[in-house]
């Protein structure tokens, strides 16, 4: 129970829904819904932040939406600083294209946690290889599929069961009855469909 109320408290603590808790936040046992308001003594009072806190917060709150730390979230923002194009829609892609988030949009987990665990263990191959790292970033025309000994856990059969509770991306396309999924594309800035104001964690790596 304590577990269940600390991964709400995060959605509470951003002030919006992260979907840490798969179908629970699809009902009305969500926290989020019942107390939509950060937790604390102080969390229903109005409160002013600074330029640096909401900075921090929208850090936190990307980096809570895919389950990173902070040394890996920091990689990915200096990848992010030295690629082409502009840093915050390149990290925002980069933390996309990660096979664990790829696995939660396609269906075969209910959140990007379980999916992380999922990937983990071994459960999931991509291009027909065993593919163990939640961090691998997949790319356009990789086929993500369910291990063959791996088709009949539960948490993957609820996750497909109840898949129609979420929209699937357009960059990818499932094919439950095998399964399987493929990248049919690189996402877009239009994919996140989370309201992240990405600039303010280039914002605050750039203080």
């Amino acid at each position: 129970m304590g577990a269940k109320n600390s991964v709400c408290r995060l959605c509470r603590r951003e002030n919006m829904k992260l979907f840490l808790k798969g179908d629970r936040c699809y009902t009305d046992k969500c926290s989020f819904e019942r107390r939509p308001y950060p937790p604390g003594q102080h969390g229903q009072a109005r409160m002013k932040f600074s330029e640096f806190a909401l900075q921090l917060r929208e850090k936190q709150k990307v980096k809570r939406i895919y389950g990173v730390q902070e040394d890996q979230f920091r990689r990915y923002f200096s990848e992010s600083e030295q690629a082409k194009g502009v840093t915050g829609e390149t990290l925002l892609l980069k933390l996309e294209r990660r096979l664990d988030n790829a696995v939660y949009l396609l269906g075969y987990a209910s959140s990007r946690t379980e999916a992380r665990h999922l990937v983990k263990h071994g459960h999931f191959k991509v291009n027909g290889k065993k593919a163990n790292m939640p961090s691998h970033e997949v790319r356009k025309g990789d086929v993500i599929e369910v291990h063959e000994k791996s088709r009949q856990i539960n948490k993957v059969l609820a996750a497909v069961e109840s898949v129609k509770r979420r929209e699937i991306p357009k960059w990818l396309d499932a094919s439950h009855g095998d399964f399987k999924g493929t990248v049919k594309d690189i996402p877009s800035r239009d994919d996140v469909t989370f309201p992240i104001e990405e600039h303010m964690v280039v914002e605050y790596y750039s203080r």
